[in-house]
């Protein structure tokens, strides 16, 4: 049997310059992407407190490592509806500039590399509510992947979508 190189295990993590690292989520049952240098932590799920007269997208708050977070349900913020957490459900704790928040997810799924090739302007297709999220769409494997532009998406939130 002759030696053949092996396929890459994905087809969008491409080695260079332009490439970075983005954590792979699963919302709902779609893809998305948050870039590595944004994410500071995965947490486990567990419940937050409630704030009264919050938006639904943020079901409380939590307390990690000494600093309160907003919690920000993903799946409402892309328009998908609620579930109820399930094992696999985590909080991912993100940072963009001066702020910082803890991003309900269904699961978290991989870290993958991402060239600045493999990424490609969201379809103008595409719901406009949503299409604002989004810095760039991408496949992983062989399903389509939404990379989220998380000052847009806190914005949004800020603004009550």
């Amino acid at each position: 049997m002759a030696d053949t190189p092996a396929p890459p295990s994905k087809p969008i993590e491409q080695a260079g310059a332009d490439s970075l690292d983005y954590l792979i989520v699963r919302v709902g049952g779609e893809l998305f992407a948050l870039a590595g240098p944004c994410v500071r932590e995965i947490a486990r799920w567990h419940a937050p407190v409630p704030v009264p007269g919050a938006p639904a997208v943020i079901p409380g708050i939590i307390g990690q490592r000494g600093v309160v977070l907003p919690v920000v349900d993903l799946r409402l913020v892309l328009g998908l509806p609620a579930t109820p957490p399930a094992r696999s459900t985590r909080l991912v704790i993100a940072q963009h500039e001066a702020t910082d928040l803890a991003l309900l997810v269904d699961e978290v799924l991989d870290l993958a590399r991402l060239s600045g090739a493999a990424l490609a302007l969201p379809p103008a297709a595409l719901d406009p509510g949503r299409a604002r999220l989004l810095a760039a769409v991408a496949r992983h494997g062989d399903l389509p992947l939404g990379v989220i532009n998380l000052a847009a998406l806190i914005i949004a939130v800020q603004e009550g979508l």
